[in-house]
């Protein structure tokens, strides 16, 4: 049976939001900044950047007396630490106005730790004692309880090779459904973009994956407005998950399969031993993934190369 070819899937600029304070800009309590070689060196060059700073946005100014966020009350408030002043009402509000204002965004970049915009290991105060690190700064609360889907990062955690490439799948994907969305689109074209991105959602969360599938079933009997709110909704959702290894080996095993008829047994072999031995964790999955889109591009088996899955954002911006 001839497979059809889906097309290639364009690469937009993800409009991310940032805490001004990691692109360098001097808004810290201390009137300093905390610069990310990662998202200014870096990743600067493949996205928009909206720049946010919470205190300065409430008129705090910098440098400002130090914030805490506070459970004297029971309730985290973002106090001073002398608790002679409660922002919490002001930035919440904030929180509210700029997730309105700002409806397509891709992802949100905060700062860690921050009483503000840290998503989580907050340090929480009683009194003056700390009595643990599980807060969420309140703008941060506030934006996850508005837009949960929405992928939300803190720069401590973007060190971190697996995160980071977590979050960097996130933000393309989100991208790429925006830009199809924002665009004169037609079911077919949900249709293809869905199948673009088969592996990587089977890797991600297969029941999202075929929820998604039942959603673009019905793609030429629904209103379009109301077919994008559900599909974004349960596409985001599905790539909140990240992948296990075991559903990474599953996504390569449907990869494997369609271009193993077209293999000779020498190549079936090498595929599915390098394929077993990233399930085992004895090789990273850029080498079964390498392999496979060899053999695809190879055999000219289209379908499989224009699959996200093999390069779910750009290639300079993977970990090394």
């Amino acid at each position: 049976m001839l497979i059809q070819p889906i097309p290639r899937q364009a690469v937009p600029r993800p409009k991310v939001a940032v805490s001004s304070c990691l692109l360098g800009e001097p808004v810290r309590y201390n009137g300093g900044h905390s610069r990310h070689r990662f998202l200014t060196d870096e990743l600067a060059g493949y996205v928009d950047w909206v720049q946010v700073c919470p205190e300065m946005e409430i008129g705090l100014g910098a440098p400002r007396p130090t914030l805490r966020l506070t459970t004297d009350t029971g309730e985290p408030r973002l106090t001073t630490k002398d608790r002679a002043h409660d922002h919490t009402a002001a930035m919440t509000e904030l929180a509210e106005r700029r997730a309105a204002a700002l409806p397509d965004l891709d992802g949100w970049v905060l700062k860690s730790r921050s009483p503000s915009c840290g998503p989580r290991g907050v340090s929480r105060y009683r009194k003056d004692m700390p009595v643990d690190r599980r807060g969420a700064g309140i703008f941060a609360a506030r934006l996850a309880e508005l837009r949960p889907a929405l992928p939300i990062e803190e720069d401590g955690r973007l060190n971190d090779p697996v995160l980071r490439t977590h979050f960097l799948t996130r933000i393309f994907a989100h991208a790429r459904l925006r830009a199809l969305f924002e665009g004169d689109w037609a079911p077919r074209d949900l249709v293809a973009f869905h199948s673009a991105h088969k592996l990587q959602m089977l890797a991600h969360d297969p029941e999202g994956y075929r929820a998604a599938g039942r959603i673009v079933a019905r793609a030429g009997d629904r209103p379009r407005a109301e077919l994008a709110a559900d599909y974004t909704e349960v596409f985001a959702a599905a790539f909140a998950h990240r992948p296990p290894r075991g559903r990474h080996v599953n996504a390569l095993m449907h990869v494997y399969s369609p271009m193993s008829r077209v293999l000779d047994d020498a190549r079936r072999h090498d595929i599915t031993g390098v394929i077993e031995a990233y399930g085992r964790g004895e090789v990273p999955l850029e080498v079964p993934m390498a392999l496979l889109r060899h053999h695809a591009r190879g055999e000219d088996i289209a379908y499989l190369d224009a699959q996200t899955y093999f390069e779910p954002f750009p290639a300079a911006l993977a970990p090394r």
